[in-house]
């Protein structure tokens, strides 16, 4: 049997090695048009910023290790230029000398991956980059060592326009970034994407929200960007981040079925239109796992199980691709950001009944030194308490806690489940209730009335409820650092003595820096007969959206000593 493989990077990589441990007597053709095979696409913004100093250590594998370990045939600078499935056939130029030859298969796996998008507003110019191959990284890193700029414009707020900054800013360079949407990472809710803004702008980068490039051209010292009804950005370089494409049009012309935005469809077992012809990674339509509809996720893990999966059912081991649900984790300078699933946004889209818990917790036991808090928002359905999506900003463990997480996505857990889980407790790791089990518990007084919850997003609305009454349960000095408008302060330890000050009239907001004593003045107030609710998230989650996003009713509410 006789495999060609197109594309030789996450997905056909993965394919070929596969293939060859289970067939040891298949003759395996790998078709690369780049330069590279089997490289860390994801590591390329971080040789950019000198975090990974040596180019070799990009190359997972070369052509001739490939050869050697492998016994598989790899051919880079060789572009597949036509399918053939009548003659079972690629057409191939020789990039060296524009040569062509055709090559017979048996089977066929493409696995071109996804392009980046030029958009049509940027000209072509030396001084505009895309980052998405080896070569790109290359030309990005000689003209920052030949040139010496001091600033870069990077058009994008996605992973890569998030990591290229990163990374530039680490270079010495000067970062403006322009994001047409009004938040950065799409695949984050609005509010946890506002503690990402705030850690940008702490580090010097010039983020612009809800800010469209209409042109991008080279000029006489570098680059201008004209943007729509809020002027220019000058800069010396400029990267392209807008996202990708798939990367389709061998296919397409081959008379494959193809699906959203031109992606290869594709079966259960990665097998396309064609019997003999299977697809793979981000050139391929899969399903979302949460939700079972239709999905692009051109993220590596997907890519490289999926190239698994082509290659058992070539060699005859029937095996199933069962969906992704976009897990995926994030570097921002010393942050970590994590998000599986269905973002809150998205689940409503969706048809869900959908809500929210946030928890502010250490990711270790207070008391073992080093213990810093993440931000958790688990996003979940009313009617049965499914988990259904989560997102965590912080410091260590927050990848650790959102992998616990998309394990129970995938497995359809509920609430209660997760303050079932039995997971791994020593102080310098975690508490005895690790915040995956505080999320449950938090989710299940949600959902059987035990307290009643708001978010940042109800604050404006309420604060014109005459029949509203806003408390502060923070300490005075905490109080005095930032409050809502309006609220009274009783801290917790004096409630008690204090209910007689409020109006049982009245539905009272009950506030605190985190959302946890807050939670416990709500018990208090409701056993003595007070209707209450609790703000999810608390004063600091109040206060991050204000300083780290767009929200206009949000900077009118606040006050205190450090905001007016």
């Amino acid at each position: 049997m006789k495999v060609v493989i197109i594309g030789g990077v996450a997905g056909g990589a993965t394919a070929a090695a596969r293939l060859r441990r289970l067939d040891e007597k298949a003759e395996i053709v790998v078709l690369e048009r780049g330069g590279y095979v089997s490289y860390a696409n994801c590591g390329l913004p971080y040789y950019i910023g000198g975090t990974i100093k040596e180019r070799a250590k990009l190359l997972l594998q070369t052509p001739e290790s490939f050869r050697r370990r492998f016994n598989v045939d790899v051919r880079v600078h060789n572009e597949a230029t036509e399918i053939l499935p009548a003659q079972r056939m690629v057409r191939v130029r020789r990039l060296a000398d524009g040569s062509e030859y055709t090559e017979p298969y048996d089977k066929l796996i493409y696995a071109p991956g996804a392009k980046a998008i030029y958009p049509p507003f940027a000209a072509k110019d030396a001084r505009i980059f895309t980052l998405r191959t080896v070569e790109d990284t290359f030309a990005i890193d000689d003209f920052i060592a030949e040139k010496a700029p001091e600033s870069a414009l990077v058009v994008g707020g996605g992973f890569i326009g998030i990591e290229a900054a990163e990374n530039l800013v680490g270079r010495g360079i000067r970062v403006t970034l322009v994001q047409l949407e009004d938040q950065v990472m799409l695949p984050f809710d609005y509010d946890m994407a506002c503690i990402l803004h705030a850690k940008l702008r702490e580090k010097g980068v010039d983020l612009r929200l809800s800010s469209k490039v209409t042109s991008l051209k080279g000029a006489a010292e570098g680059v201008v960007a004209e943007i729509e009804g809020k002027g220019s950005v000058c800069a010396d370089l400029a990267l392209l981040a807008v996202g990708v494409a798939p990367e389709t049009d061998l296919a397409a012309r081959a008379g494959l079925s193809l699906g959203i935005r031109g992606a290869v469809l594709v079966d259960g077992h990665m097998r396309t239109s064609d019997p003999d012809i299977y697809a793979v990674g981000d050139a391929v339509q899969v399903k979302n796992s949460v939700t079972g509809r239709d999905a692009l996720v051109p993220l590596a893990g997907p890519a490289n199980k999926q190239g698994r999966i082509a290659a058992d059912n070539i060699a005859g081991k029937p095996s199933l691709y069962r969906g992704a649900q976009a897990s995926s984790v994030l570097k921002l300078f010393d942050l970590t950001a994590a998000c599986t699933g269905l973002t809150e946004r998205a689940a409503r889209e969706t048809g869900y009944a959908a809500e929210s818990a946030l928890l502010f917790s250490p990711d270790h036991a207070t008391y073992y030194p080093g213990a810093k808090n993440m931000t958790l928002k688990v996003v979940f359905d009313r009617a049965d308490g499914k988990i259904l999506g989560a997102q965590a900003v912080g410091f260590g463990g927050t990848d650790k806690r959102i992998d616990v997480l998309a394990a129970a996505v995938r497995a359809g857990m509920t609430a209660q489940d997760l303050t079932e889980l039995d997971l791994c407790y020593a102080p310098p790791y975690s508490s005895a209730k690790d915040p995956v089990n505080m999320a449950g518990y938090v989710i299940g007084n949600i959902l059987d009335g035990t307290v009643r919850q708001h978010t940042w997003r109800d604050v404006e609305k309420l604060s014109a409820d005459r029949d509203a009454l806003f408390l502060d349960v923070q300490t005075r000095g905490e109080y005095e650092a930032a409050h809502l408008a309006g609220a009274v302060n009783i801290p917790v330890d004096e409630l008690r003595g204090r209910m007689g000050e409020l109006d049982k009239t009245k539905t009272i907001y009950v506030n605190c820096y985190s959302g946890l004593r807050s939670y416990i003045a709500c018990r208090m107030l409701s056993a003595n007969g007070f209707c209450c609710s609790n703000l999810a998230g608390g004063i600091r989650f109040y206060k991050v959206v204000a300083e780290g996003g767009a929200y206009d009713g949000v900077p009118r509410l606040l006050c205190g000593m450090k905001n007016e």
